[in-house]
């Protein structure tokens, strides 16, 4: 027979038990807050704190060498906004992002469905599409540049065969609406920086696109055409609804990387010819740098960084809500 536990000795070990479990997990946290402490404070320091920083000169009058941090509004965005220069900015960014997106995500998702056929030589393939992802924009940038320079490379071809060989460096823009201080619509020589960064980063969305197909199963595609679903469609209604995630995946990713280029325009046109090809990027470091307006560097910084914001906070709370 076993000997009865009086219940009251039986909840005071109980509590005795969860309090040592206590004492033993708030040593474990503090433990870890210590451990990751000096990688908070770095981050609230040289991220967030610099952040708050540039917000701050950008309010300010601080456009010489002499620094003047006396409030001055949003004079600097004001400025910005109807700055001739800024404008054709915008303009750049909103058609390369655009064009820039589109070309990665096509030429990504036909090329992993290529390697998703279990060709003969596919390692070859992939470490063919995946190399320019090691190269750095700086690379890129100078190695179009001479492929696409008027006088050499594809450009010859182009002469020889009856083209204008002058659209890398074209000041025209199509369709030319005028727009405020602006002409609006797509600047030609902007579609050669979008070839270039098209060229480098294709490989990134091929490697996503190639895991999800490798990832969806062969038996989905077996019962489909056992229904009499033919090779298309069952790619059309089957495979791409199913790599739709990854899909918004790189959107997200390309356009982070468009909205705050910098390092492949400065070593492949610089700003262009009345600006065709030019970015905030290059702005604010020539503006900052250059000019030592560090008040409308830091506004162009601010404008960088909240165009940025539009496209990843968002994603990153639904993110957390399907984690959730």
């Amino acid at each position: 027979m076993e000997p009865k536990v009086l219940p009251s000795l039986q909840s005071g070990s109980s509590l005795a038990v969860s309090a040592k479990k206590r004492r033993k997990w708030n040593v474990d946290h503090w433990l870890s807050f210590a451990f990751i402490l000096p990688s908070v404070i770095a981050v609230a320091v040289f991220v967030y704190g610099f952040i708050a920083w540039s917000g701050y000169v950008s309010l300010s009058n601080w456009n010489s060498l002499v620094p003047d941090l006396s409030f001055a509004g949003l004079k600097n965005y004001l400025f910005l906004f109807k700055d001739f220069r800024f404008q054709a900015d915008l303009r750049n960014t909103l058609f390369f992002t655009l064009f820039f997106i589109l070309a990665v995500l096509f030429m990504g998702l036909m090329l992993a469905v290529f390697l998703d056929q279990k060709i003969r030589g596919e390692s070859l393939f992939r470490n063919i599409f995946f190399f320019p992802m090691a190269l750095s924009f700086v690379v890129t940038g100078v190695i179009w540049q001479w492929l696409l320079n008027p006088a050499t490379g594809v450009n010859l071809f182009l002469k020889k065969i009856g083209l204008d060989s002058l659209w890398y460096t074209s000041v025209t823009v199509i369709p030319g609406i005028q727009w405020s201080k602006i002409q609006f619509g797509v600047p030609v020589a902007v579609i050669a920086v979008v070839i270039a960064a098209a060229w480098q980063m294709t490989g990134f969305s091929v490697a996503m696109y190639l895991a999800g197909l490798r990832a969806i199963p062969e038996e989905i595609r077996e019962a489909a055409r056992m229904d009499g679903a033919g090779e298309f469609q069952i790619y059309r209604k089957i495979i791409f609804p199913m790599v739709a995630p990854i899909t918004v995946s790189v959107v997200i990713i390309m356009a982070h990387i468009s909205l705050k280029i910098f390092d492949l325009i400065y070593a492949m046109t610089g700003p262009g010819a009345n600006f065709v090809t030019d970015v905030p990027g290059v702005y604010m470091f020539e503006t900052t740098f250059r000019g030592n307006y560090y008040a409308n560097g830091a506004a162009i910084s601010i404008i960088m960084l909240l165009s940025v914001a539009i496209f990843i906070v968002p994603y990153l709370i639904s993110s957390r809500k399907g984690e959730s």
